[in-house]
């Protein structure tokens, strides 16, 4: 399982797709999920999550209890009815957001408590974790003006910098606490270059771990952390 986490606008999405058809043309089976979603259960919450809440009744705002509740909801169906009969066939999972983005924006965006979020997240996964996860980091100001950009906007849109620089040095806190799963891109280089940059760290590393099949996915020994090379904001 291979997860790709970043904040807004740091082309995670971009590259979870394109590393989905290269793995695929090296022979791997591969299915392209994301969070919130991945089941049709998962996606009306993420619908709930995400869309404004502008028309009367709905004109209240998510808790951050609420909002956490809801992804982790989410992410229960998504495990039992995707993630985990996918790996037990042998398939490689390419997840678009996971459980580190819980921990950087319930945890470190909106301050709720680490340690719940975390025995929440072994809850509701029953303890499946990424093999490993890659993290485009990126300035929050150019990561939210490529967003802001976009045509279409969600809630997530409407936060402030001080909540997306939380987020972001979430992140980087939890790959530097654990820098065998976690690998650091910098975000600003060119989509195109970075592509290249990640099938060349994933040929060494499905070179180098011969143990690495798509049936035994659990027995993979996690990967070292590449240069970090992210710039401040």
């Amino acid at each position: 399982m291979i997860t790709f986490e970043g904040i807004e606008g740091s082309g995670k999405s971009t590259q979870c797709r394109r590393i989905a058809r290269w793995l695929r043309a090296q022979g791997y089976a591969v299915i392209e999920t994301r969070e919130p979603g991945g089941t049709p259960l998962a996606e009306r919450i993420r619908s709930l999550l995400l869309k404004p809440l502008t028309k009367p009744p709905m004109d209240e705002t998510l808790t951050p209890q609420c909002e956490v509740s809801l992804i982790l909801a989410g992410r229960a169906q998504h495990v039992h009815h995707v993630i985990r009969p996918a790996l037990a066939k042998g398939t490689m999972v390419l997840c678009d957001r996971f459980a580190d983005s819980t921990l950087a924006y319930q945890g470190y965006g909106r301050n709720l408590d680490l340690m719940r979020l975390r025995e929440l997240n072994r809850f509701v996964t029953d303890g499946i974790q990424p093999h490993l996860t890659f993290l485009f980091d990126i300035p929050v100001t150019i990561g939210l003006a490529r967003r802001r950009s976009a045509a279409h906007q969600n809630r997530l849109d409407r936060e402030s910098l001080a909540f997306y620089r939380r987020v972001r040095q979430g992140f980087l806190a939890l790959a530097h606490e654990e820098p065998e799963r976690i690998v650091v891109l910098n975000a600003r280089h060119d989509p195109d270059a970075l592509t290249q940059q990640l099938t060349r760290y994933l040929s060494r590393w499905l070179t180098t771990h011969t143990s690495f099949r798509p049936e035994s996915m659990s027995l993979v020994d996690p990967p070292r952390l590449m240069n970090a090379g992210h710039t401040s904001d």
